[in-house]
């Protein structure tokens, strides 16, 4: 399957669910899995910092789970350095990994999440690597 708005473009599996939310700056999809992953994408086209959205997003998972380990990360999405997390934290007697990434774009700020619990992050690892290797932008 794929999911294209804005210029900005993704492919995930067949069998993962996606919903979609616009919001007055932007909008935010996001495709779940049969199991405990998703991989979420925001596109906020107000053009905050990226320092500003990871260290939101950081601190809204913090204030649910107040144990949490953050590790700062940097990779490449859709060729554009992105910076964020890689977060582990408990919820129901669960360890959950969950990794934050954000980025510019000529549309806005991206924020890309995705997180799964540690049963079934080994075997989903390969789908959101998949995934993000999938991520293009089209800029005008």
């Amino acid at each position: 399957m794929r999911f294209q708005k804005d210029g900005i473009s993704f492919q995930y599996p067949d069998n993962w669910r996606l919903t979609r939310e616009d919001a007055e700056a932007g909008w935010t999809v996001t495709v779940e899995s049969p199991d405990t992953a998703f991989f979420l994408l925001t596109l906020d086209e107000s053009m905050p910092e990226v320092g500003l959205v990871i260290q939101t997003s950081l601190d809204a998972l913090q204030a649910d789970y107040p144990d949490l380990e953050a590790d700062d990360a940097l990779e490449s999405l859709a060729s554009q350095p992105a910076m964020g997390h890689d977060i582990r934290f408990f919820s129901l007697d669960l360890t959950n990994t969950c990794c934050t990434r954000s980025f510019y774009v000529g549309a806005g700020t991206v924020l890309a999440m995705w997180q799964a619990s540690d049963l079934d992050f080994d075997q989903v690892e390969p789908v959101f690597q998949a995934i993000r290797a999938s991520l293009r932008i089209e800029e005008d």
